[in-house]
């Protein structure tokens, strides 16, 4: 009986697998996005009749002028470390030490003591208190030279009290002087692996502008009063803006800054290798 039971029950798992779906012939697995041509099609730049200065991001301050690679020889990660330390030390003097990187002596308050809540196109954000005209200045020429594009954000995301960047780095969004735009409609190809199999990142484009829903004209209206659009990084996080330029010269009557915007604009650095993958690998970027 027992033997009887037991060739019955291998009969019914033979017919069970017999009958079961193949594997879905047409699924392919993903592979890693190839980056996007980036654009200097900055038109120049119109009149300013706005409060603030029209200024360029310090280019000590930019990601690519001090993030390490594997490629690099030795006394190119040393001239790298020792600018991410002073990038590191300016942002704790100017924004708020966060535990972690710099020294507390540098500053004794934090970027969540620094910080505040405001609205920025009709949607709430908590940034930095520093950028609060420099935000109102680019919206105010947002409506005024890019309403007919319609773009009308959803959701943004400003100060964050967790580091989301890994080896060594940090991110400005624990400064508070960073700003996603609509983070779930504006890629970033170039960030952690599941990023990158999104449609936009696997196939082929001609722009990086085609892998966002945001406009051309925030990017260049945004750039106008220094900050750094990170589309412009080897992550193509076309997402992110961080206020680079100089806090201290934000409203034109604290005096011209130290750079200002040219008036047509170009790229303050030399445009970045495509980056390996290994170097993706060993430095995941879950959010900027």
């Amino acid at each position: 009986m027992n033997l009887r039971r037991a060739l019955l029950l291998a009969l019914l798992g033979a017919l069970a697998l017999a009958t079961m779906p193949a594997p879905h012939a047409t699924s392919q697995p993903s592979h890693r996005p190839r980056r996007a041509p980036v654009p200097n099609d900055a038109p120049p730049a119109p009149p300013n009749e706005t409060a603030c200065n029209y200024q360029a991001p310090q280019d000590f301050l930019i990601r690519e002028n001090f993030v390490l690679r594997f490629r690099m020889s030795d006394e190119e990660q040393a001239a790298h470390r020792e600018a991410a330390e002073r990038a590191i030390r300016y942002r704790t003097e100017h924004y708020g030490y966060f535990e972690g990187f710099g020294r507390h002596e540098w500053n004794a308050h934090t970027p969540s003591d620094n910080a505040t809540r405001t609205r920025f196109m009709d949607l709430p954000i908590q940034v930095n208190a520093q950028l609060l005209p420099a935000l109102a200045c680019v919206e105010e020429q947002l409506r005024t030279e890019c309403a007919s594009t319609g773009y009308q954000p959803r959701r943004l995301s400003g100060l964050r009290t967790r580091n989301t960047y890994h080896n060594g780095e940090v991110s400005n969004h624990v400064y508070g002087i960073a700003v996603d735009v609509d983070p779930t409609e504006n890629t970033c190809c170039m960030c952690v692996a599941q990023w990158g199999d999104h449609p936009l990142c696997q196939r082929e484009v001609e722009s990086i502008y085609e892998r966002m829903a945001m406009p051309a004209c925030w990017v260049h209206v945004f750039e106008r009063f220094g900050f750094y659009w990170l589309g412009h990084d080897a992550l193509q996080d076309t997402m992110h803006f961080e206020f680079l330029g100089d806090s201290e010269h934000i409203l034109k009557s604290d005096g011209p800054p130290p750079v200002a915007a040219p008036a047509a604009p170009e790229q303050t650095h030399a445009a970045p290798e495509a980056a390996p993958a290994a170097d993706h690998a060993a430095t995941p970027t879950a959010r900027r």
